[in-house]
């Protein structure tokens, strides 16, 4: 019996890495990621997410009724820069999550409840063509008449969150993590936009990973979103991405996991009272090889503090 609840013990320690570790990233649905701003744009942001799901990974794994019920409070701060004359923003967040991973091994059941700091996470947004630097004025006459934008952004996670190697559940991933992008902005009429992105994250060694050392492979991703525009401040997303890779070697063992998965999903944002808004957004799993399956939930508030 004891070395039945050490086994289901490793396999939920790696079944939350699973689910926190690069494939969330990489399914991350962020429309409007490249359109423009006036310089100077200062945003606060507070947000809640809800996930909930199973966990695929190996089947050769003898696990059974994984289900996860995740919550992560989000702080932000969005500032809008105009590096090398063009329109760039960098992004600051700071989650903290809660929640609860259980499983089965045989007739043996085990429940994991887990509260912490997340890692925190970096991004800078550069446009490099159609959008240049722009005053109110400039960014006026750009929504009026939208252009295409060609653009690129750097994500970076850094290892911050709460990690013991002693500890079965860890909110942070105890590496590093890197997203570089390529995004566009493709007007298709006034009122109706198509964002196209592409990407690739890389992450660093756990050396302290409970089975073993952990490696992963890149994980390559691709979104589409159709965007409407309604009127200034109020639009709405239907949004796909796609994402492969991502293959594991844990304690020097090569495992078969590599990622084929697609992710669904649609995001309204609703501005009120001059300088608020909210953000609201939810997304399923619309194909899963391996990797989470997990609906997700996602409210934000918005305050525009400049």
């Amino acid at each position: 019996m004891m070395r039945v609840m050490k086994f289901l013990k490793t396999m939920m320690a790696l079944a939350v890495c699973i689910l926190w570790g690069g494939e969330t990233a990489a399914q991350e649905l962020t429309p409007r990621l490249y359109w423009p701003a006036p310089q100077g744009t200062k945003v606060l942001v507070a947000g809640y997410s809800h996930a909930s799901g199973d966990v695929f990974f190996d089947r050769s794994i003898p696990l059974y009724g994984v289900d996860s019920r995740i919550n992560v409070g989000i702080l932000a701060y969005l500032h809008t820069l105009g590096l090398w004359g063009r329109t760039s923003n960098f992004l600051v967040e700071l989650p903290y999550t809660w929640g609860n991973t259980k499983g089965a091994v045989g007739q043996t059941r085990a429940r994991r409840d887990f509260s912490d700091f997340g890692d925190l996470k970096f991004t800078l947004t550069v446009n490099l063509l159609g959008a240049p630097s722009m005053t109110p004025q400039d960014f006026l006459e750009f929504r009026a008449s939208p252009q295409p934008i060609v653009g690129a952004s750097l994500k970076v996670v850094a290892p911050t969150g709460q990690y013991e190697s002693d500890r079965l559940i860890n909110i942070g991933a105890n590496r590093w993590a890197t997203r570089a992008q390529l995004g566009s902005v493709i007007p298709l009429s006034p009122s109706w936009l198509l964002e196209l992105e592409a990407g690739v994250w890389f992450f660093g060694e756990d050396e302290d990973f409970l089975p073993g050392a952990r490696e992963q492979d890149p994980i390559f991703s691709a979104q589409v979103n159709f965007i409407k525009r309604f009127r200034p401040g109020l639009w709405a997303s239907l949004d796909f991405t796609y994402f492969a890779g991502g293959r594991q070697t844990i304690g020097g063992e090569r495992l078969d996991d590599t990622q084929h998965n697609a992710k669904i999903g649609g995001t309204v944002v609703i501005p009120f009272a001059g300088r608020h808004a909210v953000k609201i957004g939810y997304a399923n799993g619309a194909v899963t090889k391996y990797g989470s399956d997990f609906d997700q939930f996602l409210f934000t508030y918005q305050y525009l503090l400049r």
